[in-house]
């Protein structure tokens, strides 16, 4: 916890604890054995208190009261020394993943609220995986106890299930014996049950949705990769980029599972080789589309109807004051003008360009846009930014793959990698084009009155710009001149030679 004043944490500022589980027997026993002595009493009593706040059938938040509560509770002293001692225990609840806390602030009150969010405790395989809390317990306890409690917790598996062999599973699965009535769709139903999903993102601005413990659960033992999946929980940065990509193609625990089975996807010291995980990430985001349009295809011959919008996701805080551009016509029902900057600099290409078509995106755009990203290795701001300027802009007319193409190897011949340069470049090229349909206009005004065609000749060679200036021409403006007789048997003369050469 981090608190720069003491006099902004005391026992009259208010709080509220918030959590979404229910501890049971085996928690509490990994409590008391594996979390307390790293953490000492004072802090799981906090934990505990905060949790009792609740029934054990209950979750969600307590009303707000004072923090004298929680100084009673803990048989702490309205003091210095007692606040001292409960940001201390605080923070170490926070180090080992326990809890999470918020502060926030009413300007109207000038009041300042605490959230406690507790979280629930690892379960002894995952406490022993994480290097962290494995190592901080050795130095509390000991090697020995350490090695003991863990044989303690381990799961016992019976005697006598070595001979068996060809373990085989027989799970029946949800489809096989149930049906949902895809016909009736129910938008209310779908934006309620959007809206009731987990509203607090730690730290990110995409959700989590590949956790270390659910894919190690998942990820065949017996794989080549298996070692270097067990090694991602010590690799933060490996983990996020692995969210990123399952954020950016839409992909769910099961494909990233069977991503990183496959051979090339980990380099030879066991990290990341990205540039083949998003090629091949890509290639499954493609067939999923192709599968979606063949099951749109089947759905409308059989008279069934197309599924309804898609719901926006809940607006975040703004980021950033001022957008850089204004919001397109066309996305101005969708997107908040305070939201469609980070939307630029923050969302991927594939989610951004979604936005645009009321349905599945061209596979021509699709095409053109991947590979920009594969092979031109745009940032996705970048290409955010080139979206925006050929589709969001009133470039309708030059739509074309050649055209796209032609703007982003600009881009990149000017070295655009960020989306300050590539904001820069878009303006850049609105002033040209102004300065370009202000030519086009001028070429349709009528020419002034009192200069002939010359001026109109003059004003359409401004407008065309020709680089050749214009030549004098002679002309023959006087009468025919008569031939005398001399001249007449001179010019028969000169003709007889030439026929006679």
């Amino acid at each position: 916890m981090r608190v720069s004043n003491k006099l902004e944490f005391t026992e009259h500022h208010r709080y509220t604890a918030c959590r979404d589980f229910s501890l049971g027997g085996l928690e509490r026993r990994v409590l008391a054995e594996l979390y307390q002595p790293m953490a000492g009493a004072l802090s799981i009593g906090l934990y505990l208190l905060l949790y009792h706040h609740l029934g054990d059938d209950e979750t969600g938040c307590v009303q707000p009261e004072a923090q004298r509560r929680l100084f009673l509770g803990l048989g702490l002293e309205p003091n210095a020394a007692g606040r001292q001692s409960l940001v201390e225990s605080a923070s170490k609840l926070e180090a080992i993943g326990l809890l999470q806390t918020f502060r926030q602030h009413d300007p109207a009150a000038d009041e300042t609220l605490y959230e406690y969010v507790l979280q629930r405790p690892l379960a002894p395989g995952e406490f022993f995986a994480n290097l962290h809390l494995s190592l901080l317990l050795r130095d509390r306890i000991g090697k020995p106890a350490l090695m003991e409690l863990r044989d303690s917790l381990a799961p016992r598996s019976p005697s006598g299930l070595a001979r068996f062999l060809n373990r085989e599973e027989i799970t029946v699965p949800f489809y096989e014996l149930f049906r949902i009535n895809a016909s009736q769709i129910d938008p209310e139903l779908e934006q309620s049950l959007s809206q009731s999903a987990p509203a607090r993102e730690v730290g990110a601005s995409q959700p989590e949705r590949v956790r270390h413990s659910e894919l190690l659960l998942r990820f065949p033992r017996g794989s080549s990769n298996r070692i270097h999946v067990e090694r991602l929980n010590r690799a933060p940065e490996s983990m996020a980029q692995i969210n990123f990509l399952a954020y950016k193609f839409d992909l769910e625990l099961p494909e990233i599972s069977r991503l990183l089975d496959e051979d090339g996807v980990f380099l030879p010291d066991g990290t990341l080789h990205w540039d083949e995980l998003q090629s091949r990430a890509n290639l499954i985001y493609r067939q999923g589309r192709k599968r979606g349009e063949e099951r749109e295809r089947y759905l409308s011959r059989i008279g069934e109807t197309g599924s309804g919008e898609a719901i926006a996701a809940a607006v975040d805080e703004a980021l950033y004051a001022v957008p850089p551009f204004d919001v397109p016509e066309r996305l101005s029902k969708q997107v908040a003008t305070d939201e469609y900057g980070r939307m630029l600099m923050l969302e991927p290409y594939t989610r951004f360009l979604e936005r645009f078509f009321p349905g599945s995106v061209p596979d021509v755009f699709a095409r053109i846009f991947e590979r920009i990203d594969l092979n031109y290795k745009l940032p996705e701001a970048v290409i955010n930014v080139l979206i925006h300027y050929v589709l969001g802009t009133n470039h309708a007319q030059r739509l074309t793959a050649s055209f796209i193409d032609s703007v982003a190897a600009n881009m990149l011949a000017k070295g655009i990698d960020s989306y300050d340069k590539a904001v820069r470049y878009v303006r850049e090229q609105e002033k040209l084009n102004e300065t370009l349909e202000r030519r086009r206009r001028g070429e349709s005004e009528p020419a002034p009155a009192g200069k002939g065609k010359t001026a109109s000749g003059r004003s359409r060679a401004g407008a065309s710009g020709a680089r050749k200036p214009s030549m004098p021409v002679v002309e023959d403006k006087g009468p025919a001149k008569a031939l005398s007789a001399e001249e007449r048997q001179r010019l028969r003369d000169l003709a007889r030679q030439l026929d006679k050469s």
